[in-house]
């Protein structure tokens, strides 16, 4: 397998993510689309599309973050830049701890440049697993 680099992410792709809270015995599912698009010294995450959760209706869902590089790890931070996790693209897994929930993420880019990422979150408040699935979105002319 090549080793990804941040400049591997730029781009648009299309997501599907299925979330499982047994907390709640609900189910969701997210499917939109995804931009890294280069800013400054990083690559900015812009997501976009309709959350199905329940037998609520569907709902409009954004969400940003900062991608950048450093000696080998990509660092993904919040959209205001707080530090969320980081991880070597050649073991892939990551945690984030946000009191009191632990966060425990594991990428998978073994089917480049499809790819995924699966979360685990656990804690007094939550209990919940988000599988989120990329693929290269089609090129519009």
């Amino acid at each position: 397998m090549t080793v990804l680099r941040l400049g591997d992410f730029e781009g648009r792709w299309q997501v599907e993510r299925d979330i499982v809270d047994r907390r709640a015995d609900l189910r969701g599912r997210f499917e939109g689309t995804a931009t890294f698009a280069p800013a400054g010294d990083h690559l900015r995450y812009s997501e976009e599309g309709c959350l199905a959760f329940g037998a609520s209706p569907p709902v409009k869902a954004e969400r940003q973050y900062l991608w950048s590089e450093q000696d080998g790890r990509i660092l993904v931070a919040f959209a205001d830049g707080r530090p969320f996790h980081d991880f070597a693209p050649d073991d892939p897994g990551a945690s984030h701890f946000c009191a009191p929930d632990d966060y425990v993420v594991r990428y998978d880019f073994t089917n480049w440049p499809d790819w995924s990422a699966e979360w685990t979150v656990r804690g007094p408040r939550k209990d919940y697993t988000m599988t989120s699935r990329y693929s290269p979105a089609p090129r519009t002319p």
